[in-house]
């Protein structure tokens, strides 16, 4: 390399990234010419976006030793006179290297590679279907440790915010964390041999019993829920009912349906997280989950309001998505917690032994021809689509990279 009055260039440390304020690069050891030096690299598009960002008048930028730039449309000097040594990039690119990711970067279709998609090698794909899953998993298990440390380390606690948060299905899911919050799972822990009383805990917090008409279950509850919210301070806490989302759900995805479903869950599987960590296999795991809502639930949607059909329990593809969203990611933080790559091991297991999703972005995937069979398919393909694709980050992707490096024929 030389820079752009024919100096030699040797690197011997590139520095350490900087995402705060100055220089891009500090602590970088560069030789130039016959010269040693140790500073700081700016990095432009051109060279004149020094003068742009008023570089010459920060004193943060004093140490630069060396600008690269793209193009070096302007020749930088320093407030001493001297000019700064420049590394132009755009004569040393292939441009048809360049040419090729700009197709991939300004493609009108969601997924950018998609017209060359079947011309990548399957290793290719699936080396970076990998590396999304994981990230994904990570993520999730970065948010659920947050959540742990809210938590005091309370692990039980942060697994009944999880399977509530997770029971609102995206429509109803910060009503249902909220009402985790505003209901503690040690309060509950002590009504579960009294299930009458767990309903009336859960649907009084969640504001369901404010207007309700009286019949002989809810005069039940109100009871119930009138003495327990007082013993536990509970009211100033509930939510109220516009909080919740009825509209253009199936009945028996209404949130009244889901809280008798987790009353049951609960009062069935004392110590959840518990029994999560302990199981390894997978129907065993499923069968935690496969409760049925009480009496009252089994004909009605809502409250006084008695269907001719038969409500239907939890049923398997809720049960998938909440393996995929809640014991995946539940058992990637407590084994980075405890630095057990078992756990991990465990989750990524279990995606494998799970349907794929079907969703707009899954068959998006599938009409390019990819076989979307599980739920670590498809949860990778929803990380790919989500943080590449839509984000073109295609030099990030394998596959991308490999289609910017390599000609097609």
């Amino acid at each position: 390399m030389q820079t752009s009055t024919g100096e030699n260039i040797q690197v011997f440390q590139p520095g350490n990234r900087n995402s705060d304020s100055g220089p891009d690069f500090s602590d970088a050891r560069i030789k130039i010419g016959d010269i040693e030096w140790r500073g700081s690299v700016e990095i432009h598009i051109k060279a004149s976006g020094w003068i742009d960002h008023h570089h010459s008048t920060d004193e943060a930028y004093e140490k630069v030793i060396l600008h690269v730039v793209w193009e070096n449309d302007k020749p930088i000097v320093r407030n001493d006179g001297t000019h700064m040594p420049t590394l132009e990039l755009k004569n040393r690119v292939d441009m048809s290297l360049w040419s090729r990711y700009k197709n991939l970067f300004t493609s009108a279709e969601p997924i950018p590679c998609g017209n060359s998609w079947s011309s990548v090698r399957d290793i290719t794909k699936f080396s970076m279907l990998d590396k999304t899953v994981m990230h994904r998993l990570e993520m999730k298990a970065d948010s659920v440790l947050q959540t742990l440390k809210k938590n005091a380390g309370d692990w039980e606690e942060t697994c009944y915010q999880l399977v509530f948060k997770n029971f609102g299905f995206k429509i109803n899911a910060d009503p249902m964390l909220q009402l985790a919050q505003a209901l503690p799972y040690r309060v509950l822990l002590k009504h579960l041999d009294k299930p009458y009383q767990v309903e009336a805990l859960i649907f009084g917090q969640a504001g369901f019993l404010e207007k309700v008409k009286e019949d002989d279950y809810t005069t039940v509850l109100l009871r119930e829920y009138s003495v327990l919210s007082k013993k536990y301070t509970l009211e100033p806490k509930s939510l109220k009912l516009v909080q919740w989302r009825f509209l253009r759900l199936r009945p028996a995805n209404f949130p009244t349906v889901r809280l008798a479903q987790l009353a049951s869950l609960f009062v069935k599987q004392q110590n959840l997280f518990s029994k999560i960590v302990e199981s390894e296999d997978f129907k065993q795991l499923f069968g935690l989950f496969d409760v049925e809502q009480s009496e009252y639930w089994r004909t009605h949607y809502q409250f006084s309001k008695e269907t001719k059909g038969e409500v239907p329990f939890l049923g398997e593809a809720s049960i998938h998505n909440l393996i995929i969203n809640t014991i995946a990611p539940l058992l990637v933080a407590y084994g980075k917690a405890h630095d057990d790559q078992i756990f991990v091991d465990r989750a990524i297991a279990l995606l494998q032994q799970v349907k794929a999703e079907s969703n707009k972005i899954t068959r998006q995937w599938a009409t390019l021809g990819f076989n979307v069979k599980t739920a670590f398919d498809s949860q990778g393909l929803i990380e790919l689509y989500n943080n590449f694709c839509l984000k073109r980050r295609c030099l990030d992707c394998s596959v991308g990279s490999h289609l910017v490096i390599k000609p097609q024929a």
